[in-house]
């Protein structure tokens, strides 16, 4: 009798309705809590285009700079890209799940090579991360990582000296890669025109000098041959290559030939020369380097 009671208490006229009505808020609230939670799982992931990203306001501008060289100096010489970024805050993800966001985003090192660095601070959380590319893995090991964390940054960092807790930690890191047999780092994605481009200037004037005086002597043709084999003579070598020398030619002829209206040509073929992987008007960008959760944490 309680059941069919009950029953009949729910098929009371407005009965059913009202419990339908709480079924449905209480799926609303719980919907609304779940998309909550999964936009606060995932901080914001900065852009990269810069070697150190402080979004803190922890380090100074000359600090940033110079630690920005030193990276820059570092992988022009080695080849690996090593990148810094110090957030507030992960959470309520750790900071291992966000830095591994990050590095498979930003794509530090270069491709097939995976001889790419991170070292991610998380101030507001008291934690840091070293994470390291699948290349680097065998030289810069879990242990290693943890021993750098522990003796260069930490103590640094609980005497409040970031900047040098930061420093110390990447001098190390890059002292420990430069034992490491790598692949020497490329010029550029256009390196072998490179050496043109560096000498433009140079090259730039003597076409409008030298062209002038022998088209006016020789005449138009005779003249334009003369000055794009000297400009290729010049060229050679002040870069020490021949194909500068013949791309350098080629453009002084052909200039000298039109009588100078196509300034245009001596951009090169109209390329941006921004090289793969480093730093200039374009930013700063990975070179598609490959991570796989290697590294160390640490707290202060």
């Amino acid at each position: 009798m309680l059941a069919i009671n009950r029953c009949r208490g729910y098929l009371r006229p407005g009965g059913y309705q009202v419990n339908l009505l709480s079924i449905a808020r209480g799926l609303l609230l719980a919907l609304t809590a779940f998309v909550s939670l999964g936009a606060l799982a995932e901080v914001a992931i900065p852009s990269l285009t810069v070697r150190v990203t402080d979004l803190t306001g922890t380090l100074t501008r000359e600090q940033q700079a110079s630690l920005d060289q030193t990276l820059q100096d570092f992988e022009a010489r080695k080849g690996t890209q090593v990148a810094i970024l110090m957030v507030p805050t992960t959470r309520p993800e750790t900071i291992e799940q966000y830095s591994l966001r990050v590095v498979e985003q930003w794509k530090l090192g270069r491709k097939r090579v995976d001889d790419g660095a991170l070292l991610i601070i998380a101030t507001d959380d008291r934690t840091l991360r070293i994470e390291v590319g699948y290349g680097l893995e065998g030289v810069l090991t879990d242990a290693t990582s943890k021993r750098i964390i522990s003796e260069d940054i930490v103590p640094r960092f609980k005497q409040g000296d970031f900047y040098g807790g930061v420093s110390a930690g990447i001098d190390r890191m890059l002292g420990v890669i430069e034992g490491e047999p790598l692949p020497p780092p490329k010029e550029t994605t256009g390196g072998r025109d490179d050496p043109v481009r560096q000498l433009m200037p140079i090259l730039l004037v003597l076409t409008l000098v030298l062209g002038g005086v022998l088209r006016s002597m020789l005449g138009r043709l005779p003249g334009s041959v003369a000055t794009g084999g000297a400009v290729g003579v010049v060229a050679w070598i002040l870069s020490g290559t021949i194909f500068a020398g013949m791309v350098a030619g080629a453009i002084a002829l052909l200039f000298t030939l039109m009588g100078g209206s196509h300034m245009g040509l001596l951009t090169i073929g109209g390329r941006s020369g921004r090289g793969r992987g480093r730093s200039g008007p374009g930013g700063f960008g990975g070179g598609g380097g490959g991570f796989g959760g290697g590294g160390a944490s640490g707290k202060w």
